[in-house]
This record gives C-alpha cells, structure tokens and sequence, in this order.
C-alpha cells in the first residue's frame, strides 16, 4: 500500500512539535507559583522547583515507549505468518550480518545492562532541570548543542574512533558557540533588568535598585550545569553503544528499559530523599514537599501528564524520521526544533531581543550549528581542513560510525540509541514481507 505524500512532512512536523513541547512545557512548569500564591508581593511567590520529580515524569514517558511494542507483538500474535524455508544460497544471503553489528538479541538478566545508562540519563536529566531553573529556554536548549563535543571525546577515549583535524576544529567551534550563547544570556538578563529598573523609578519616582549581579551569575551557573550534564548523557550513549555492539535490541524497548529502571531508581531513592535532614538541604530534593506541590497545584500535574506524552510521541516520531527518513534529516529538524523553541519563547514574552545583544546569541548559535554540521558531514571543510583523498576510501565506515554515533538524531528526551545498532530487533514482519515492503517504497 503506498504512503500518503503528506506521510514524510507529518513525521517531520510531529518531531518538531512534540520536541518543542517538551522544553517549552518544562519551563512553563518552572513558572507556576505552587506557594504563597495569594501573597501580593511577587517576591514572596514559591514557584515549581523539583527536578527530581521531572525526571520522573520524563521516565514514565519512556515507559510509555512499550505501548506500540505491545500492540506489534500482540498483534504478531494474532496473525502468526506461514513459515517459508529459503533455499541454501538465499539462506546464507539473508544471514550474513554487516561485520561490528550485534547478532545476540538482549534478553534475560542482560537487560539489567541497560540500568547504568539509565543512571546516567538520571544524572543528566536532573542537572538539565536544575539549569533549567537558572536560564532562559532558548539559552538551554542551545546549550544543550554541546552534547557532541563530549560525545566526540569519549567516543575517541573509549570506542577507540579516529577524528580528523576539520572534526576536531568543529568540536572547538561548538565550543565557542555555546560560550557566546551562555554569554549573551547574561548580558540580557542585566540590560532587560536595568530597563525594568529604570521603567519603575520613571513611573514611581522612587531611585531605581541596583542590579542584582546574581541574576546573571545564576545564567552562567545554570549554563555551566547544563553543561557539566552533557557528560553524563555523552556517557549514556558511548555506553550504550558498547552494550549494542554485542547484543542486538530494539530501540522503542531499549527506550522502555530504561525509562523503567529509571523510575525504579527514583522511587528506591524516594524514602532516602523524604528524610528530613535531606530534603531541607535543599528545596530541588524536598521529594514530599515536590509531591504536594504537583498534587495540589492542576497546573504542574497536567503539565507533566503532558510532558510524558510528548517525550513518547518525540521518541516515536524521531525514530519513524531515522527509519523512514534519515539521521541527515533528524539532525536538519532537530535544529529547526532550536529555532522554533526560541521564536515561541519570543512571542510568549519569555525572553526579549536586546540589539545588538541578541546577536551574539544569533552569532553562538550559528557557530554550534556550523559546527555540528560540518563534524556530521553535512557540510563540506574547507579544503586545507579536509582529509586526503586516499584516506576517505578506507575510512568511509568510519565516518558512517561517526555521523551514526553523533549526528544530532538522539532523542535527547530520552536514552535513544545510536541510530544504526538494534534496529533491526523492530522489524517484527516475516523477511519475504518486509523485503516486498522496502520494494514499494522504492519504486515510488
């Protein structure tokens, strides 16, 4: 049956939306007054501040992840195929595997293999949140661009892989973008707070306060943190991908797993987070104060009922893109995405442009995406940068690993894995089928 040509620009279109959302409902939920709401004094106001509970609430998205797994199977089981013997040369045909791929399927005890990524998703997730708290959704989003710099490190510690001096120098180039956009934040947050100052001693006649230096000290240690956070999910995926070089799994139940021992994990730490001498430490970690707070407050609750559903649908849609698609065009969409949390911020009057302030964000940004296109092959080096003819041929697998391991096609919702390992543990149709299948889809 062909597909509708509407069926390509949907799935790029869900991307990007339940991408967007995720942030945008994130930070909306930072925003909601859950104390002393009825106190005049603004100041007084205690908004949502529970990373913990956050990344929870990302967890159970996850989870929700096994939904179309269950439906496949159940269905598979319905309808069982007839079993048809190929003969001995289209047997070897069809099992001969690429060299480096997984041939064991995960099962058993091995899953519990998939609880230290899941850790490090939890460790990640819950710094991204706090520096979420700090910053601007456009500042945390870009900041979040980072993510390949540490991934191309430990890939080269650990996996062992070779980068060229154009990829190196494009590590340096995120590196300065994300600088520029970290630094641009702050200078808006103190020129938008001198100009409220100054608006209100104008209109009240009282002497304008001096300008907190604090507010953009906390937009550079929210950066910082959302940084220091990168690591840890860079650390997700290197281990990940040393997990799916042995075993094969399917990426929608690896996504499940661990958003499943992700929730275990927090609700194990939840009688150590509700002692007292624990959770007055700090209000991040108040884990029976968190739950008050959401239960008592619709706004929070049904925003995180929304936010686990955008994470599902952005692990599915981001999946179906690679599968259907390409990494190419999920690393395309996943800069739209970027672009289009920071014009909704703009019109929801979240963040302001502050010329010629606003330029060096522009500037950053641009630089981080320069970069991570140019390490992914999207764009062509310059030529004294690029490598020598004769080492592009033997290195042609190597650089297909790289764009796989690092293009920005992660689910970074989640704990997605590299785009070309496991796969295959999804196509749940009998061979001849999905052979005819792939078949259709050319001839369109």
């Amino acid at each position: 049956m062909p597909r509708s040509s509407l069926f390509i620009p949907c799935l790029l279109a869900g991307m990007i939306i339940t991408g967007s959302s995720n942030s945008l409902w994130s930070k909306w939920q930072d925003m909601q007054c859950v104390e002393n709401c009825d106190d005049p004094d603004p100041r007084n106001h205690v908004l949502y501040e529970q990373p913990v509970w956050q990344s929870l609430q990302m967890f159970l998205g996850e989870m929700l992840c096994f939904l179309p797994v269950l439906y496949t199977w159940l269905r598979t089981r319905r309808h069982v195929a007839p079993v048809f013997l190929p003969a001995d040369s289209d047997s070897d045909e069809h099992t001969q595997t690429k060299p480096g791929t997984a041939s064991q399927e995960l099962r058993g005890w091995n899953l519990l293999l998939l609880w230290f990524p899941a850790l490090c998703d939890l460790t990640g997730t819950t710094l991204m949140n706090i520096g979420l708290l700090y910053t601007p959704v456009s500042i945390y989003q870009m900041t979040r661009g980072a993510l390949v710099l540490f991934v191309g490190v430990l890939s080269v510690i650990f996996l062992h892989r070779r980068l060229w001096l154009y990829q190196w120098l494009s590590l340096l180039t995120v590196m300065a973008g994300v600088s520029l956009v970290g630094y641009s934040g702050s200078l808006i947050t103190d020129t938008v707070k001198d100009a409220v100052n100054l608006v209100t001693a104008h209109v009240t006649g009282v002497a304008p306060e001096p300008i907190d230096e604090s507010d953009a000290a906390k937009v550079l240690v929210g950066v910082f943190i959302i940084l220091f956070a990168q690591i840890f999910t860079a650390t997700q995926f290197v281990v990940e991908e040393k997990i799916m070089t042995r075993w094969s799994v399917a990426p929608l139940v690896a996504v499940g797993f661990e958003g499943l021992f992700g929730a275990l994990t927090i609700l194990l730490l939840m009688p150590f987070l509700a002692q007292p001498s624990i959770a007055s430490r700090s209000p991040f970690f108040d884990f029976p104060r968190g739950w008050h707070q959401m239960i008592d407050t619709p706004s929070v609750l049904w925003s995180g009922l929304a936010i686990a559903c955008s994470i599902a649908l952005f692990n599915y849609f981001g999946l179906s893109v690679t599968r259907h698609v390409s990494a190419t065009a999920r690393s395309l969409t996943d800069t739209c995405r970027t672009l289009s949390i920071w014009l909704v911020s703009l019109v929801l009057g979240w963040e302001t442009l502050v010329f010629p302030i606003s330029l060096l964000q522009v500037l950053g940004f641009s630089l981080l995406v320069y970069g991570t296109f140019v390490f992914n092959n999207l764009v062509n080096p310059p030529s004294f940068l690029g490598p020598s003819p004769g080492a592009i041929a033997p290195a042609s697998v190597e650089a297909e690993e790289a764009e796989a391991l690092l293009a920005s096609s992660r689910l970074d919702e989640s704990a997605i894995l590299p785009v070309d390992l496991g796969q295959s543990g999804y196509d749940v149709l009998p061979a001849d089928e999905h052979v005819k299948g792939v078949s259709t889809t050319s001839e369109e």
